[in-house]
């Protein structure tokens, strides 16, 4: 594991996230068109970057591979997907509300007890980190996936004229 969280967010994240989730060697080119840069010569200043960190390196044909996939600070790999951890965490909540709404459900329509206003505070205070997290998740997402920026860019442009 190489110690870069300091140094891998933004351009430089976006960038390692594309490389890695290629799975191939890749050039400056395709990782511009890839992660959305304005020109090839900043994909290259990227690639570099990540080459001096130690994460890729330049093979005998000049495009760049994978040598190290490490941990990135708040995220998590799932296959080649760098996914927020607020994402998991929020379907984490999500599956103690679907719980707690089948045990209510048993028991009021099942047995035809009245559920305790106690446990009626559970679903919404469960419901609602649920959703914070998965918010909050979306946004890193959406902040770190160059794609999705790219979606709102032409949106923007779409409306400007």
């Amino acid at each position: 594991m190489t110690n870069v969280d300091d140094e891998l967010e933004g351009t430089t994240l976006n960038v390692y996230a594309f490389v890695v989730k290629e799975g191939k060697p890749v050039g400056p080119r395709e990782v511009m068109r890839g992660a959305n840069l304005s020109s090839p010569s900043t994909a290259y200043r990227q690639l570099q970057r990540l080459e001096s960190f130690g994460l890729i390196q330049k093979n005998v044909y000049g495009s760049y591979v994978v040598k190290e996939k490490t941990g990135v600070s708040g995220h998590l790999w799932i296959g080649r997907n760098l996914v927020p951890r607020l994402v998991c965490y929020s379907l984490f909540f999500l599956g103690l509300l679907s719980v707690e709404a089948v045990i209510l459900i048993i028991q009021f329509f099942s047995q035809g007890l009245t559920p305790s206003l106690a446990v009626m505070y559970l679903l919404p205070i469960t419901g609602l980190s649920a959703f914070l997290f998965l918010a909050e998740g979306l946004m890193v997402y959406r902040k770190n996936n160059p794609n999705s920026i790219s979606k709102d860019k032409s949106v923007d442009e779409d409306l400007n004229l």
